[in-house]
């Protein structure tokens, strides 16, 4: 068997896990290569790029294939091509006239992905150097990553800073330092979180690891539309900036929000003045609290209420919300002494733990 036959048959690294994956829902269908030439090729992390199978090469996803760069190669995955892969970079591709679309070589031989593994073992041990030399500089920069191109040529460094960074020097002794060609590029702080990689708190791969590539802008207001509290530290990601995924919903949101009163007024009632402290969109329901009662009184409301309250106090009417007539449901209150049963018992069990405590130091 020829050593390509070799490389097809153990092309898959599967030392690194897949990241970024897109599904193929034509995978059942016949090939579209023919329909298409360009490919979808994944190098390291999150970078993804787009080349031409311009000499009839039998490719499909997951081929480790040697591509062309200026000056020499690169080697990468394969992740779509055909007619996904046409429309993947139609797609992403904002400025199509100048996007350079180099060729595929080969696909990858067993010489060449021991040339890429020997050179992805250098990453680290250079990253961790590179920082020392930004130290020593005193530049106001952090080396994020580093990628060494496949045939070991070129490392691209990604790095975040605030303000403009002078590294002209840096580049001097960096190529002194690795004896290759220097790249560097300035990433944000969630693609620096996607290129690192981590579990979200809702113990999932994150978003920007594992298929997000496009990062929009989040504001605060995100937040308010979807009724969520403004808790910084559940809000922030592994990155410090708001959750990619407050966008994920926000729409619904917004189209529920649609049938909300414009502005959630105080309510004037017969018992005193509620004030609005809570809302579920989905639901199409509004809490209030009395600001008048000794306790803190609460009631729910659905947003028809809400809008037939807010009538009534225009034309001065104060009506009674105490209780819902149609569901029957009564108010309730929020006091300290009228826990759920499971918090009842826990706090007996602290206590009697707490008691148990104080008689054993008491003894010795």
């Amino acid at each position: 068997m020829s050593c390509n036959g070799c490389a097809q048959n153990n092309n898959i690294d599967t030392s690194r896990p897949p990241m970024l994956d897109t599904h193929d829902w034509l995978n059942d269908l016949p090939d579209t290569s023919d329909i298409s030439d360009i490919v979808e090729v994944r190098f390291k992390s999150t970078r993804k790029e787009y080349f031409r199978n311009t000499n009839n090469l039998f490719i499909k996803r997951n081929d480790t294939v040697v591509v062309a760069t200026l000056p020499g190669h690169d080697v990468g995955v394969v992740t779509l091509t055909g007619v996904l892969a046409d429309k993947q970079f139609q797609r992403k591709t904002k400025n199509k006239g100048h996007y350079t679309l180099n060729t595929i070589y080969r696909i990858a031989t067993r010489n060449d992905i021991s040339n890429w593994d020997a050179s992805k073992k250098r990453e680290k041990q250079v990253m961790i150097q590179a920082r020392k030399i930004v130290e020593e500089l005193g530049l106001a920069m952090k080396v994020g990553d580093v990628e060494f191109r496949g045939d070991g040529g070129k490392a691209i460094f990604y790095y975040i800073a605030d303000d403009r960074v002078d590294f002209r020097e840096l580049i001097k002794i960096y190529a002194r330092e690795f004896q290759v060609r220097i790249e560097m590029k300035q990433i944000g702080a969630r693609q620096e979180a996607g290129r690192i990689g981590g579990i979200g708190s809702c113990g999932r791969e994150l978003c920007c690891s594992s298929w997000l590539t496009d990062f929009s802008s989040i504001s605060t207001e995100a937040i308010s539309k979807q009724g969520l509290s403004s808790s910084a530290s559940k809000l922030a990601g592994a990155c410090g900036k708001l959750k990619c995924c407050l966008l994920y919903e926000l729409d619904t949101y917004i189209e529920a929000g649609k049938e909300f009163p414009a502005e959630l007024l105080t309510l004037e009632t017969s018992k005193g003045s509620a004030k609005p402290f809570k809302t579920d969109y989905l639901a199409k329901t509004i809490w209030y609290i009395f600001v008048d009662k000794a306790q803190n009184t609460i009631v729910q409301l659905s947003t028809e209420e809400v809008k037939k309250v807010i009538q009534q106090n225009k034309r001065g009417i104060k009506p009674d919300i105490g209780t819902s007539e149609e569901k029957d449901e009564p108010v309730f209150q929020l006091a300290q002494n009228e826990l759920p049963e499971n918090k009842k018992s826990n706090s007996k069990r602290r206590k009697k733990w707490h008691k148990k405590r104080q008689g054993n130091a008491n003894i010795s």
